[in-house]
């Protein structure tokens, strides 16, 4: 490739919409779109890694007429969403597990802002979140994310994403599956506690002087916490057999 090939319109409007691609997985993925990273970095992120794939980029197969770069452009941002939906639809099991385990330990009313979406959740559902993520980059899923991107440049042209019946039916299995894998998690710590309701009220029953607020409640919160420490690797584990399906699922895109 000469130096003038690459400043002609068919390189330029390809390196736009490559850095289209890499934009849109950074808006939508669970580890790059977290909250905390100012937009200015996502954005110069972006056009680091056009700029490192441009390289790798195929040759463009799409006219150059307006209408066709504007439709090649939300091609590459519907294929980033798709990707991201995905990957967090199996993520968002944990957060939805982690807000059973906090209404049946009584936090559901203590919550905080989550770095990673932006809004408010109880607080073990965060907690539970910022440890899924460093599970994930132990597992260096940010890397399979752009070796993704660069194999898919070989078999999804730039421009050329289309939705297939395929995708539809994942989201909807995952959906349902991402509320049986939420309770699942959260199951032993939603036994217990209704093990202890059963027996704070005999407790009351037998004894009328318990008090359920001043006793009881410390009690469930402690055995809460001790069950969450006990099953926190098998936790864990799940969610990752959870994000590896889903990043199987996306060689379906090519």
């Amino acid at each position: 490739m000469g130096w003038v090939e690459v400043f002609s319109d068919k390189y330029i409007v390809g390196f736009i919409l490559l850095f289209f691609r890499f934009a849109a997985l950074f808006m939508a993925t669970p580890i790059f779109s977290h909250t905390t990273i100012p937009e200015s970095i996502k954005a110069a992120m972006a056009f680091f890694f056009a700029i490192v794939f441009y390289s790798s980029m195929p040759p463009l197969q799409i006219p150059l007429t307006v209408p066709s770069i504007v439709i090649a452009i939300l091609s590459e941002l519907l294929f980033g969403l798709a990707i991201g939906v995905v990957l967090q639809i199996a993520f968002n099991a944990i957060t939805f597990a982690g807000g059973q385990i906090s209404f049946m330990m009584g936090f559901s009313m203590a919550s905080a802002i989550d770095p990673q979406s932006g809004v408010s959740m109880p607080i073990v559902s965060q907690f539970l979140s910022l440890l899924a993520l460093m599970m994930l980059f132990s597992i260096d899923m940010h890397h399979w994310m752009l070796l993704f991107i660069n194999d898919s440049l070989q078999n999804v042209p730039l421009g050329g994403f289309l939705m297939n019946e395929n995708l539809f039916n994942y989201i909807i299995k995952a959906f349902s599956n991402m509320f049986l894998v939420g309770f699942m998690i959260a199951f032993p710590i939603t036994a217990l506690s209704w093990l202890s309701d059963v027996i704070f009220g005999m407790l009351m029953k037998t004894m009328p002087q318990f008090n359920l607020l001043v006793i009881g409640f410390p009690i469930k919160i402690t055995v809460s916490f001790i069950v969450i420490i006990a099953t926190l690797s098998a936790t864990m584990l799940i969610l990752k057999d959870q994000m590896l399906d889903a990043f199987n699922f996306l060689e379906m895109f090519f």
